[in-house]
């Protein structure tokens, strides 16, 4: 899509801003005034961090690494969050647009295979904006969009023809659980809806050379006693997306920040538990990858 494009929508999304509706929490408050809603963030831009990242998964990370940029604060607020400091907290710092504009570059001199937006749904007027100018200068890696997945389709359908790869989490099968362990309305409807809707932008999953270049990867973290639903994801993922995507079944749970609080979730899930869900994934015959079972306390 051509700079100007991308641009006009990120100003559509700004003026959106003004009674923010970007996310399904809808909180309908002025962040160009300085208020803020479920996300933390006014119409500021914080970033905790940007890097070469080498722990995503294979076709993310590849031999050079995924350009990382983490985003401060976060619509959810899952309460065994590991990286509880930048989602809750909105540990970073304040940048421009041009600024973000210049760290996506710079990842590309530095050999990235893309450009991994982490936490991006709050920031996409900014991120569209920044990516306007980065691409009027060259950018030309992929755009990797790596979201928790509570997302509008109305507003994913905005990004049609400018994210090159989606990486949502399919956290929860209940709407249920979104609600008791994310703070979050509706999760599981919203999220199918949303990765449906990107899987119908991209297409099957592609590769070149084992980099990955087009289409939906989707992280399912096993969650203990059932509560993330992921034999259930991984049907969906079979019946309606018809297996096209890659799937990284994920067994590093563990209780930090608040989920102590919680009886259910205060251990690491049972070799058992991860069994049950590596097997799934093997009958239906997906592709991706299934980390190894780790069983301990981290």
């Amino acid at each position: 899509m051509e700079p100007r494009e991308i641009r006009e929508r990120g100003e559509e999304l700004w003026e959106r801003l003004e009674s923010c509706d970007i996310c399904p929490n809808e909180c309908r408050v002025n962040r160009l005034k300085g208020e803020v809603g479920r996300c933390g963030v006014d119409a500021g831009l914080i970033v905790s961090s940007f890097h070469l990242h080498f722990g995503e998964e294979p076709p993310i990370s590849g031999f050079s690494g995924s350009g990382t940029i983490f985003f401060s604060g976060c619509p959810s607020k899952c309460v065994y969050c590991q990286n509880y400091s930048i989602s809750w907290l909105r540990e970073g710092y304040e940048v421009s647009i041009p600024e973000l504009a210049r760290m996506m570059l710079l990842l590309e001199e530095r050999g990235a295979h893309n450009i991994n937006l982490v936490t991006p749904t709050h920031y996409l007027p900014h991120i569209l904006l920044a990516l306007a100018q980065a691409r009027e200068k060259g950018l030309k890696i992929p755009l990797v969009y790596n979201t928790f997945g509570y997302e509008k389709v109305e507003i994913i359908k905005k990004l049609e023809g400018i994210v090159d790869i989606y990486m949502p989490d399919m956290r929860y099968a209940s709407d249920e659980a979104g609600e008791r362990y994310s703070g979050v309305k509706e999760y599981a409807k919203r999220n199918r809806e949303a990765v449906y809707e990107m899987w119908r932008q991209t297409g099957p999953w592609r590769e070149e050379a084992g980099i990955g270049k087009k289409g939906v990867l989707v992280r399912l973290l096993i969650l203990p006693q059932g509560i993330s639903g992921t034999e259930d994801t991984l049907e969906f993922i079979k019946d309606k997306l018809k297996g096209e995507v890659y799937v990284s079944l994920m067994s590093q749970y563990h209780p930090v920040f608040r989920a102590r609080n919680f009886p259910e979730l205060s251990r690491p899930i049972t070799r058992e538990e991860y069994e049950r869900a590596r097997k799934k994934f093997q009958e239906l015959g997906l592709y991706g990858y299934v980390q190894p079972f780790i069983g301990r306390w981290i």
